[in-house]
């Protein structure tokens, strides 16, 4: 069975369907970094189907570039992975190129959700439709383009008619503008033929250490008589901390690519985010001034003092540098290390680490790219391409690949059992 995964960004959504045994036709992606990223891992995915993993491990250890690593990939493989902004400008060139690729094949599933910002901005406190928020460059969260996504998300329905569809969101997607960004979907999907319910997931239901709410919306054809997929829960106990444990102590602005000498433990090994073979890479921390390392240091003692947060307001007026006293009085937040799952990853964290400290006080430092990047369970073997910027904001927009893994497992138990009684 194949998918298309649209607004695909780093590839979290993707790799749990591919876990699943699922295969790419397209992955549709307007960030150039994020695209080098879906790149890779598709030349990850062939090296070690093809038993060639000593390719992608000289890429890791800096031993051949990325241009050579892709010269040892398929072109029809890295061509799944397409740098486009989805317009209605694009639309006929993208189905060009997914139509090159498809050739006479139908789609079974379409993935993805379109960036989820304006959903989260506009269900914050939006009373009526006359309230309006002011956003970038002057335009209203109303008049905020990427509130529209969706529309073009039923365009790939309407053309390619999978079985199934998985479109994965916010939960602010469900009450935004009273819930008419998410009713006007539900309406254009039934136009193009299909069946849509919902259900709200949390990703630490799926052994992702992590409290992270996403709603997913499963629509399949009218026609093949389908239901919502059951996805397999995994309950898991293992501590941030202990995930962490593996990973080598670092200093502001440090970046250490070598595990310490300890045994993986049954997390790490059972949730796939590392193997015995794995070459530690992107274990490096953004440089914290002394200033924001004092209050990360009192943040981490008042978690360990009954788990309180530190509120803006309590810090020595030497330390703080925002007129706002009443809002954002958590921009200081601790990763909860002694607990098994921390608090939502972010796209912010590419801006700062403030909201992100990890939980060690003798480092005290936000935490690393790989840090981030378990916590969102992606493998150690994930690279990330642009640099320490762009890889905090690719991961902070995923999915997390275990719940997309539960996800992909279920779509797939559907159709199979749909085809057995075919």
């Amino acid at each position: 069975m194949n998918y298309i995964d649209l607004f695909a960004g780093a590839g979290g959504l993707s790799e749990g369907f591919i876990r699943a045994g699922f295969s790419p036709v397209a992955h549709i992606e307007m960030d150039k970094e994020a695209v080098n990223t879906l790149k890779t891992r598709m030349a990850y995915h062939y090296l070690i189907k093809n038993n060639k993993r000593t390719i992608y491990d000289d890429y890791l250890e800096g031993n051949i570039t990325r241009e050579q690593l892709y010269q040892n990939i398929p072109q029809k493989l890295l061509d799944t992975c397409m740098c486009e902004i989805i317009s209605k400008e694009s639309l006929s060139r993208i189905y060009r190129n997914i139509e090159f690729l498809l050739k006479d094949k139908s789609v079974d599933v379409i993935i993805g959700g379109p960036p989820c910002q304006a959903y989260s901005l506009v269900g914050r406190s939006i009373k009526s439709a006359h309230d309006k928020i002011k956003i970038e460059n002057n335009e209203t969260v109303e008049d905020d383009p990427r509130n529209y996504l969706y529309e073009l998300y039923c365009e790939f329905l309407k053309k390619y008619k999978p079985k199934m569809f998985v479109f994965e969101n916010v939960t602010g997607l469900i009450s935004a503008q009273n819930g008419k960004f998410y009713n006007n979907f539900k309406l254009l999907a039934k136009k193009c033929g299909y069946v849509v319910e919902d259900k709200i997931l949390e990703a630490d239901k799926f052994a992702v250490k992590q409290s992270r709410k996403r709603v997913i919306i499963v629509g399949w054809l009218k026609e093949l008589n389908l239901k919502y997929p059951e996805f397999k829960e995994t309950i898991d106990n293992t501590t941030i901390n202990e995930m962490f444990a593996d990973l080598p102590e670092l200093k502001p602005g440090q970046e250490i690519n070598k595990y310490n000498n300890r045994n993986i433990n049954d997390y790490l090994l059972r949730s796939k985010i590392r193997t015995k073979e794995d070459i530690l890479t992107q274990h490096v921390a953004r440089p914290n001034i002394d200033r924001d390392r004092i209050i990360y240091a009192k943040a981490i003692e008042k978690w360990n003092d009954g788990h309180k947060r530190l509120h803006y307001d309590e810090l020595p007026e030497e330390l703080k540098t925002h007129k706002n006293r009443k809002s954002f009085v958590d921009r200081f937040k601790v990763v909860e290390g002694d607990t098994n799952a921390c608090h939502t990853m972010m796209a912010h964290i590419s801006k700062d680490g403030h909201y992100f400290i990890h939980p060690d006080i003798k480092q005290a430092r936000s935490i690393s790219v790989r840090e981030a990047a378990r916590i969102q369970s992606f493998p150690d073997n994930y690279y990330f391409e642009g640099g320490r910027t762009a890889a905090f904001r690719q991961i902070g927009n995923a999915v997390p690949p275990l719940m997309a893994e539960a996800i992909a497992k279920g779509i797939k138990k559907i159709l199979k059992n749909k085809k057995v009684e075919n």
